[in-house]
């Protein structure tokens, strides 16, 4: 049945399923998940393996390297990376775009099983989907202090904080995990007095033994006549009962563990530590399950944050207080686009208003915004897609683009009315003349956006919800057009409408256009300058590219190196009381700018401080508090200071550029890389550089080396020696034990000194039945060792990283790299040296090989579709000759936007001229119609060409300017997350203006020219069926 002929005979049909749609869209919107961006799944595999006080060194050789061998090979790795750290190894596999995630976490599983035998005291590896998590995976961060009064340090709750908040927190529906950032678990501790336990006879190895033998052990099952028993052997102390183990017999009296050791339950050696506001705190990182709503989700975590805070842990006599709130930026960036959606939609209304002069047609207009939006709603969660900032920036978009379908319908049906048609016969006629128009137009528009669905890495990610937003609105908006504002119009337009005023600028603009494209000559010059002069100049006013925008999150992270070889305890003795008492009147107030919250994080070597103001306009001032009073002057300790970037992660950035030096040379390796750092530095002033690991920074390592011969006359061999050293250094791992709840390492330690010169003097009863020191049986000697081993792709590996300016393009810094840095860095390599570049470095080149075929396929594509609706070739490549226009037009909107706030081509403005194409041509294929349509009717091709300027130039104009006005709050509406659509705005307001004024010359031009010699021209009009259900 045609659809016109079914809406005009069921009018209170049509309005039933508006009205349905409406309802069910609210649903929908109730729904959708709400988040800040779209979720962006890279194939990535990270694996974590811990081995207590081993060094980076021997986590290379036992852990790394044994995993790196069995995932050698694996289908769809590109690239394996692995780090090594003191007691932990982390590899982390990146896969092809496209990989099943899931048959490669099964093969990874199944290699890691055939790994040879680990170290007995080293954790099993484990494997979890994903990389490092970012500010996209945490819902927000806690901080837990002792409130006033409470004894004890913060570390000694962490089992009250796990029992508690981790496991009501995970309860959450939306919740992945919860980490509690609290260091390694207690131990139960025995410290031996070696001292003592030579006096008796008694040998470290002896200790270990018997401690270690002290197990349970099943007997089976054993039947006896009826009833069956399980035989148990109930051999394993408690930490309370385990000073009673007898170890030796003196003089017919036992020897027990207490007679020579102390043994007790307590945390291990503090490496990490943490402040919130100024107080010890423990840190609690609340990570997001995929999918999951991220506001309600949040508002369920702070309400159950607010009762345990009211309940269980003040009554512990703790506090808890939230640092980063990914709700607070989402709401806002929601308010402005809703405020922009809104100032858009009135915008374009009072476009609509201006041209059509009639108050009941601009309300029909309006109307139809939120049918669309509704019907949006709908389609978004069908395909189990978010609202977040990329989808309604879309949503924002498409008000101007939905509106003008309904225009065109409205402004052909109000042009029959003035001239005196009657109501039916002008709802039916309008919505017919242009139906074919209309849906050649949206099929356009919606086709130019099919080859962003197809892209598989971050931009296809991101910008699909953008595509499909705008894809579907602009759909919904031609099927309302077509049905449902015929029926209102036959309500609304129930008398004669007087001229509107502007029937002479018509005739006038047509009758010029006319005339300066009458001669060959003319014609010829206009298409040489429209064409030929707009692809220079958007050649030569290009912007310089980038990747992604610095989406800046209102905080600032400062993150140190600690000087070389400083322990822990040393950097919370030393260095960190000094930032604690500077920070302290910046958050009692007593000094401006005030803080809202701040924390400090140390790790062994570094450490960070992250920091927010109570008014967010002071970010600056905050920046530069942190970076010249807070942490300068602290003795030896490299610092930088940096915004946070909501597309990076904490601490991170979505711009950084990474520079990777390969060689099995650590040592000139390391030169280079600070070469490199300092170039850098120099090259580009206020920008963040990293060097990891530092080249500069070392790990002092104090290395036994065994005498064979004198341990083979005192009875041991290498083994049994390893673990005596173990003993007198950070502690022996003899086994655990499990207390109902979780299993603790049982550690053997000595209660000797730290010195060397206390290593070294330390007693040793050996089973020759002589006393001897360590340094007898080993030769100890002070080396330098890496603090942490990074390896790509089986090669030792340094990574230079520099976080630009966001004033600087990532194009600049690449090029300067390129010509300042690389060269002098190459001629110092080793022999076996490489480099490479990686980051946003290799994201930009990915991006724009796939934005040109991006772009190169949809011209494709609309080149085919519109020879099918035009079934004219010529017609549609003259269509397609106004996007040099839309070129420079956008070219110069970004221009234009340059000169208020730096604007650089990024990989979002590279969208914006994707979609701006399916938008400008609109207004060429209905002019084009219109021309067509009147020759099938006889009219020749002047008359067409005046026929159809008179006919379209209205709706043509209205529509422009209701596209262009409707994205201009969000070009110019600062706040937050404006910067990641401010370009896209830019690029389609300056090319559909653009275009639109020179398109109206060019296309006459173009058609006059190119008309067929000796014959009618009479080419078909666009395939009126196509309206047809």
């Amino acid at each position: 049945m045609d659809s016109l002929k079914w809406s005009s005979r069921s009018p209170i049909g049509v309005i039933v399923i508006a009205v349905f749609l409406g309802l069910v869209g609210l649903l929908s919107l109730g729904r959708l998940p709400l988040q800040l961006f779209p979720d962006i799944n890279k194939p990535e595999l990270s694996i974590q393996a811990g081995w207590r006080t081993a060094s980076p060194e021997e986590v290379e050789s036992e852990l790394l390297e044994p995993l790196e061998s069995v995932l050698q090979g694996m289908a769809g790795v590109e690239e394996i990376e692995g780090n090594a750290f003191p007691g932990q190894a982390q590899v982390k596999l990146r896969f092809a775009l496209g990989t099943d995630m899931k048959n490669a976490l099964v093969e990874v599983i199944g290699r890691i099983n055939r790994l040879p035998p680990l170290p007995r005291d080293a954790d099993r590896p484990s494997v979890s989907l994903g990389g490092d998590g970012n500010t996209n995976e945490t819902l927000s961060w806690f901080f837990v202090q002792l409130l006033p009064g409470t004894s004890g340090p913060i570390e000694a709750q962490r089992r009250f904080i796990e029992d508690t908040v981790r496991s009501r927190l995970e309860a959450i529906p939306g919740v992945a995990a919860v980490e509690v950032n609290a260091g390694p678990p207690d131990n139960v501790r025995i410290t031996l007095d070696l001292a003592r336990a030579a006096g008796l006879g008694i040998s470290v190895p002896d200790v270990a033994s018997r401690a270690a033998s002290a197990t349970n052990v099943s007997g089976g099952q054993l039947d006896v006549g009826r009833r069956q028993y399980t035989l148990r052997f109930t051999g394993r102390f408690s930490p309370e009962q385990l000073g009673a183990l007898v170890l030796a017999w003196r003089e017919g009296r036992p020897v027990r563990l207490a007679d020579l050791a102390t043994i007790d339950v307590r945390p291990p050696t503090r490496q990490f530590f943490a402040y919130q506001n100024g107080n010890p705190a423990i840190g609690i990182r609340v990570l997001r399950a995929n999918g999951a709503n991220v506001l309600a989700t949040l508002d369920a975590v702070k309400a159950a944050v607010a009762e345990l805070r009211a309940g269980p842990l003040t009554a512990h006599g703790l506090g808890i207080e939230q640092s980063f709130d990914a709700s607070l930026f989402i709401r806002r960036a929601v308010r402005l686009l809703t405020e922009n959606l809104v100032v858009g939609a009135l915008l374009a209304l009072l476009v609509v208003w201006w041209f059509m002069r009639e108050w009941r047609v601009t309300l029909l207009i309006a109307a139809t915004i939120p049918v669309c939006l509704c019907a949006t709603f709908v389609v978004l969660d069908l395909c189990g897609r978010s609202l977040n900032v990329i989808s309604l920036a879309g949503l924002a978009f498409a008000v101007g683009m939905v509106v003008e379908g309904a225009i065109v319908v409205c402004g052909n049906v109000v042009r029959l009315r003035e001239g005196g048609t009657p109501l039916d016969e002008a709802t039916r006629t309008g919505a017919r003349q242009v139906a074919g128009a209309l849906l050649a137009s949206t099929a356009t528009t919606v086709a130019v956006f099919v080859p962003v669905l197809f892209l598989k890495d971050v931009e296809g990610q991101l910008f699909g919800d953008l595509a499909l937003t705008i894809s579907i609105a602009v759909a919904i908006s031609v099927v309302a057009a077509l049905t449902l504002l015929p029926v209102a119009l036959s309500f609304a337009l129930d008398r004669p409408l007087p001229p509107s005023g502007y029937g002479q600028g018509w005739p006038w603009l047509t009758e010029w256009v006319l005339r300066v494209t009458d001669t060959r000559a003319r014609q010829l010059s206009w298409i040489a300058g429209l064409l030929v002069f707009p692809l220079l100049l958007t050649w030569w006013m290009l912007p310089p590219l980038d990747y992604l925008p610095p989406v800046k999150r209102a905080a600032i992270d400062a993150f140190f190196d600690f000087p070389p070889g400083m322990s822990s305890e040393a950097v919370n003795r030393e260095l960190l009381p000094t930032m604690l008492e500077r920070m302290r009147p910046y958050m009692e107030g007593r000094q401006e700018p005030r803080l809202k919250n701040w924390y400090i994080l140390t790790w062994p070597g570094g450490g960070t401080i992250g920091a927010r103001v109570i008014e967010e306009r002071r970010i600056g001032e905050l920046e530069r508090l942190v970076r010249d009073k807070i942490v300068v002057g602290l003795p030896d300790t490299r610092v930088f200071t940096v915004e946070g970037d909501l597309f990076g992660g904490i601490g991170g950035s979505a711009r950084s550029v990474g520079i990777h030096l390969q060689s099995e040379d650590t040592a000139r390796l390391n030169r280079v890389a600070l070469e490199g750092r300092s170039l850098l530095e120099k090259l580009f002033p206020g920008a963040a550089v990293q060097s990891f690991p530092n080249p500069d920074d070392v790990a002092l390592e104090l290395h036994a080396v065994p005498d064979d011969r004198r341990i083979a006359e005192v009875g041991w061999d290498r083994a049994t020696l390893g673990t005596v050293v173990r003993a007198v250094g950070e502690g022996a791992w003899l086994g655990e034990y499990f207390d109902g709840k979780s299993r603790l390492p049982i550690i053997l330690r000595s209660s000797e000194g730290t010195t060397p010169e206390d290593l070294s003097n330390a007693p040793l009863m050996t089973p020759a039945g002589l006393v001897v020191r360590l340094g007898d049986l080993v030769q100890l000697s002070t080396v330098l060792g890496p603090p942490a081993i990074r390896r790509l792709n089986h090669r030792r590996t340094v990574t230079l990283t520099v976080d630009p300016p966001a004033s600087l393009s990532l194009e600049t810094v690449l090029s300067t790299i390129d010509a300042k840095v690389l060269p002098p860095l190459r001629a110092h390599m080793p022999p076996d040296g490489s480099m490479r570049l990686a980051g946003s470095a290799d994201s930009l080149s990915q991006t724009l090989a796939a934005m040109s075929r991006v772009f190169a396929l949809a011209l494709i594509v609309l080149l085919l579709l519109m020879t099918v609706l035009f079934r004219s070739v010529r017609d549609s490549v003259i269509v397609l000759l106004t996007v040099p226009l839309a070129l420079v037009g956008g070219v110069f909107g970004l221009r234009l936007l340059d000169l208020v706030k730096f604007q650089a081509l990024d990989l979002l403005s590279m969208i914006g001229f994707v979609m701006m194409i399916g938008v400008t041509i609109n207004h060429a294929i209905l002019l084009v119609a219109a021309v067509r349509s009147a020759e099938a009717e006889g009219a020749t091709l002047d008359e067409g060409i005046r026929a159809g300027l008179q006919q379209r130039l209205r709706a043509i104009l209205a529509s422009t300017l209701t596209g262009a006005l409707g994205a201009l709050p969000m070009a110019v509406n600062p706040g937050p997350g404006s910067v990641i659509y401010r370009g896209l705005a830019a690029v389609n307001i300056g090319g559909v203006v653009i275009s639109l004024v020179f398109s109206l010359v060019l296309i006459p031009a173009l058609m006059r020219l190119l008309r067929a010699r000796g014959r009618t021209e009479a080419a078909a009009a666009p395939d009126a069926s196509l309206v047809r259900s």
